[in-house]
């Protein structure tokens, strides 16, 4: 009885001790959310704005260097040069439009979606914090999550998010 007692004295510590781990999906969560079709919508819009200007560009650059094709035979040298010159002119500002167009779109897509991220991971705070986890890892980003000690919080998480309406 002294050896239970003992044993159960010492267990109880360790019982206190015990550590809650979650696990979320974030993507799942994300596609569930009406915010998100928004955000696609006007980053298509730009994307296709941004493909129509360049779109534009390559036109004229094909229209140009066919008519520098049919009329290259009549030109002097002087004149081939300056045509060649303006055509890799326009192939130099159409590659640097085409730069510049990825990387405002891809700051347009940050921005976007930075405030959707961070309303998740503000319901995801909240929910470790009402839980009592001690860590709700994303999943995908971790190579193997135990079922038996991690707990699904995807749901709940949902949850969270629609009290934050």
């Amino acid at each position: 009885m002294k050896k239970v007692l003992i044993a159960l004295m010492m267990l109880l510590p360790m019982a206190s001790f015990a550590q809650k781990f979650g696990h979320v999906d974030v993507n799942n969560i994300m596609q569930t959310l009406p915010e998100l079709s928004k955000v696609n919508g006007e980053l298509e819009a730009l994307g296709k704005q941004y493909q129509n200007e360049l779109q534009a560009m390559q036109d004229e650059i094909q229209r140009k260097a066919d008519e520098y094709e049919k009329t290259k035979s009549t030109m002097n040298a002087t004149k081939q040069q300056e045509t060649e010159t303006m055509l890799n002119d326009l192939m130099q500002k159409y590659q640097q439009a085409l730069q510049d167009n990825q990387t405002q779109f891809n700051k347009a897509q940050q921005e976007k979606m930075a405030p959707i991220q961070e309303k998740i991971y503000k319901a995801i705070e909240n929910v470790g914090k009402a839980g009592g986890y001690v860590y709700i890892m994303q999943t995908g980003t971790v190579p193997y999550i135990s079922d038996t000690l991690s707990k699904d919080v995807t749901a709940e998480v949902k949850a969270e998010l629609n009290k934050m309406k």
